[in-house]
């Protein structure tokens, strides 16, 4: 089942970013690719975000911005988030993610970093009864995890 999962995530981030179309429609495309009405169901509960851009800077183009792209489902009353963080320029400089989400305890960040690709695969596990409410991410890049960061976009 991981396999599966793992290659309908290939196959939709892939059929995006080739046929250069929304987040939105990659579900489709993915089901389509498929070819089995019971992956169509599977992806529904997919909810697809980005991709969310660092800022640029010294010269660069848009072109040249990291991102991350991904999806949040729920299973067993659980939130879970999947994505990758793109690193598009390769400067040597790194590319930062960073999470933040509200719950009970109040405002919680983590972040990562990479020099090329970096994937997600069930980050969180929240529950709406520890009172989960909110999850947020930016992308930043440079010499350090403040350097060239973009807003913080809300995905749930």
């Amino acid at each position: 089942m991981r396999n599966l999962r793992n290659l309908l995530v290939s196959t939709a981030l892939a059929g995006s970013l080739a046929a250069g179309l929304a987040a939105v429609t990659a579900p489709a495309a993915s089901a389509s690719a498929a070819g089995t009405s019971g992956t169509a169901a599977a992806q529904s509960s997919r909810h697809f975000f980005g991709p969310i851009h660092s800022r640029f800077g010294r010269g660069e183009d848009s072109g040249d911005r990291s991102y991350f792209k991904g999806y949040w489902t729920k299973s067993d009353g659980r939130y879970w988030f999947y994505g990758s963080l793109f690193d598009r320029d390769h400067d040597r400089d790194y590319s930062y993610v960073w999470f933040r989400w509200h719950d009970d305890r109040g405002f919680h960040t983590k972040y990562y970093k990479t020099f090329g690709r970096l994937n997600f695969s069930k980050f969180g596990g929240f529950r709406k009864s520890d009172g989960f409410d909110d999850f947020d991410i930016r992308v930043c890049e440079g010499d350090d995890r403040f350097d060239d960061c973009g807003g913080y976009k809300d995905v749930f």
